[in-house]
C-alpha cells in the first residue's frame, strides 16, 4: 500500500538562525495553548476529532542539537496543519520498547515541495495522543 501524502498550504518557516525559527514556531504553539486552560491539543479529522496533545513535542526537541531542532521546528505550521487536517491512514506501527504504545507517521508535503513526516505516538491504556515530532526526509 502506497502513502498518500497530505498536500499543505503553510510554507515552511523561514530563517537561518536558531533563535529566528524558535521564535516564529513558538508564536504559534503559544496562540494554540491560549485556547485552553489545560494541556495545548489540536482536534485531528483522522482521529475523529480526538485530541492530540502537542506539549510534548517541545520535550522531545530538547533532546536533539541545535542544528537538527531549528530544522526540524521549520515544518511546524506544516506539521499543524497536517495533524488538524489530513484524512489520510499513516504507516501504524507497535513500538517494540512499549507494547501498550502505537506510533503513527504521517507524510506531507509543504507548498515548496518539500517532504516531511510527522509523528504521533498513542497510549493505548488511556487512548491519549501525543505529537511526537516532525522531521524532513533526509
Amino acid at each position: 500500500m502506497a502513502v498518500k501524502i497530505f498536500q499543505c498550504k503553510n510554507k515552511k518557516l523561514s530563517g537561518t538562525d536558531y533563535h529566528e525559527v524558535y521564535l516564529k514556531a513558538f508564536a504559534i504553539y503559544k496562540k494554540i495553548k491560549r485556547k485552553t486552560k489545560r494541556r495545548p491539543y489540536l482536534r485531528s479529522t483522522y482521529f475523529s476529532k480526538d485530541k492530540i496533545f502537542i506539549d510534548y513535542f517541545w520535550d522531545h526537541l530538547w533532546q536533539k542539537n541545535w542544528r537538527d531542532r531549528s530544522r526540524r521546528m521549520k515544518f511546524y505550521p506544516c506539521a499543524v496543519e497536517l495533524l488538524e487536517k489530513s484524512r489520510y491512514e499513516p504507516v501504524s506501527k507497535q513500538n517494540p520498547n512499549k507494547p501498550t504504545e502505537i506510533l503513527h507517521r504521517f507524510a506531507g508535503m509543504t507548498k515548496e515541495k518539500e517532504l516531511f513526516f510527522v509523528q504521533v505516538k498513542e497510549d493505548k491504556k488511556n487512548d491519549q495522543k501525543f505529537f511526537l515530532s516532525v522531521f524532513p526526509e533526509e
